[in-house]
């Protein structure tokens, strides 16, 4: 059972962005905090942003000033928006709900399979 649908990624080059959306599909999800991680080849999972129900946010200092996280409380789906890629943002960007504000992955109750952004010169 999916609880977390992500889409959005794909190939996009240097420079350019992207726009990655996250649809939970229980409706209790709806209310928690949700978050993005990315994950690249050979690589530990890292945080890059999470915003809660009231639009609290935080992000990675990878990502501050590329990136905007927001959500639509009525869907609950969440968006990352990224901009000025970089060939290092490539990863599996992964969506998770929990509860707490928290760049820590196992505070995360729910995940996403993730979706694939791949950065290209």
């Amino acid at each position: 059972q999916a609880n977390l649908v992500e889409s959005g990624g794909g190939l996009v080059q240097v420079g350019g962005s992207v726009r990655l959306s996250c649809s939970p599909s229980a409706q209790d999800i709806r209310t928690y905090t949700m978050g993005w991680f990315r994950q690249a080849p050979g690589k530990e999972r890292e945080f890059v942003a999470a915003i809660t129900r009231i639009m609290r946010t935080l992000y990675a200092d990878s990502v501050k000033g590329r990136g905007t996280i927001s959500r639509d409380n009525a869907s609950g789906t969440v968006y990352l928006d990224l901009s000025g890629l970089k060939l290092e943002d490539t990863a599996v960007y992964y969506c998770a709900a929990g509860l707490p504000l928290t760049e820590e992955g196992a505070k995360y109750s729910y995940w996403g399979q993730g979706t694939q952004v791949t950065v290209s010169s």
